[in-house]
């Protein structure tokens, strides 16, 4: 059985209109597992899931290439907010079915902890900053 990692953060306000954030708990190496997240797989059609669920699900086919399914992160996979350049990365584990959070920088404590959403294959930056246009969401 694969180790399932849990967050090293914790969540609280952001103290901005984004609401919920989570922040770093102790500080964090670059390339170091901050999350491995089981991902719990849907077969509908994103466009067919209620907003709340589609703006939270990754696309799994695409991380993967199996496929079109998207993945719910359980744990706080589907709670990091948006940045770009954001300060973590995110992989598919086709084989465990995790989605693991890496470091992608050096992160102090109590920093927030963020993925980019427009950068579908987990990198940490994007030319288009797009996302919340294409899913009908306002950014914060």
């Amino acid at each position: 059985m694969t180790l399932i990692k849990p967050a090293a953060g914790y969540i609280k306000d952001t103290g901005t209109p984004k609401g919920r954030g989570v922040f770093a708990a102790r500080s964090i190496k670059a390339g170091e597992t901050v999350e491995s997240c089981p991902v719990l797989l849907l077969d509908i059609a994103k466009f067919s899931m209620p907003q709340c669920i589609a703006s939270r699900v990754f696309a799994w086919g695409d991380l993967t290439g199996e496929g079109l399914q998207s993945g719910l992160a359980l744990g706080w996979g589907s709670m990091y907010n948006h940045s770009n350049p954001a300060n973590m990365r995110f992989v598919a584990d086709p084989v465990a079915g995790l989605l693991n959070f890496l470091a992608a920088r050096d992160i102090e404590a109590d920093e927030e902890l963020t993925i980019n959403y427009n950068a579908s294959h987990g990198d940490i930056t994007s030319t288009q900053d797009n996302w919340f246009e294409g899913t009908g969401i306002q950014p914060m």
